[in-house]
């Protein structure tokens, strides 16, 4: 036990830095889709901008950020092998399944984006961003609240919580000022 807090910290950190890329990453793409509507110079020079920082932000922040979160999870798991005996922490690594797919989801538009073939509106990636939103609500709770979880509130308040995000997008969308 003497290292778990160690591991605990890490996993902690490198979630935190996953998260921020997968928030960030996103908004690169929000920024760039709109860079695509400006006058030369400066579309390129926005684009050009945009695709760097996106570069750099998913190789050197969110991917490594990923795999050493998951190497601490495992790290947590062998120590305290418990866990997988109950029934939120199940529900919890579903959770970090979908968080993968929204993840490898996401290195996709970071490649179209890339290879200059993108085909999502910037509402969309509006959207899309809350879905990492949804994710990170969703797993504080189930590790913070555990077994005292109670499921019906917990869906509810995800429920909630997805649609004032997106009543959020809506408004911003309308009295959004170019």
């Amino acid at each position: 036990m003497t290292y778990y807090n160690y591991i605990k910290a890490l996993h902690l950190i490198f979630v935190t830095t996953w998260f921020a890329g997968l928030f960030y990453m996103p908004r690169l793409l929000i920024y760039w889709i709109e860079a695509q509507n400006k006058s030369q110079p400066e579309k390129d020079i926005l684009s050009q901008q945009m695709r760097l920082m996106a570069y750099r932000l998913w190789y050197i922040i969110t991917w490594p950020s990923a795999v050493l979160a998951t190497f601490f999870a495992l790290g947590l798991l062998y120590l305290m092998p418990s866990w997988l005996t109950q029934s939120w922490m199940w529900i919890k690594l579903s959770f970090v399944l979908l968080l993968f797919a929204y993840h490898l989801k996401t290195h996709q538009m970071f490649q179209q984006m890339q290879n200059l073939k993108f085909r999502y509106s910037a509402t969309f990636m509006r959207v899309w961003n809350e879905g990492a939103t949804l994710i990170l609500f969703a797993v504080v709770f189930l590790v913070i609240l555990k077994s005292s979880f109670h499921w019906i509130f917990g869906i509810a308040g995800l429920l909630i919580l997805a649609m004032l995000l997106m009543l959020g997008i809506r408004v911003y969308k309308k009295y959004r000022k170019d």
